[in-house]
């Protein structure tokens, strides 16, 4: 029999006002659809770890990448999916720009 967690929490309370609104909402999407199936605290663990895998590019040990991967699949891939009809910025290195400045 799996163990159940209390789902008696508020999730807003975990809200950083200095992590970036996008952030934010994509870890209070991944707390929302696993609240109840962990502890509370290792729940918000695995939703910033979720978070700087993503957004930051972390990388963990192999047994907390895997769990991570596995439980945000679809949240990350609706994720991704949304990012590809946003405008993406390109670099241009400033040497490039010289160089065809001058030719």
């Amino acid at each position: 029999m799996a163990v159940k967690y209390s789902k008696d929490w508020d999730i807003e309370q975990y809200y950083d006002e200095t992590e970036p609104l996008h952030h934010w909402l994509l870890r209070k999407e991944f707390m929302i659809a696993h609240k109840g199936q962990f502890s509370e605290e290792y729940l918000v663990g695995l939703a910033r770890t979720f978070i700087n895998i993503e957004m930051l590019g972390c990388v963990y040990p192999t047994e907390i990448m895997e769990r991570v991967a596995e439980l945000s699949k679809d949240i990350a891939a609706k994720y991704r999916e949304s990012k590809k009809t946003k405008i993406q910025r390109t670099l241009v290195s400033a040497k490039s720009v010289a160089e065809k400045r001058f030719q």
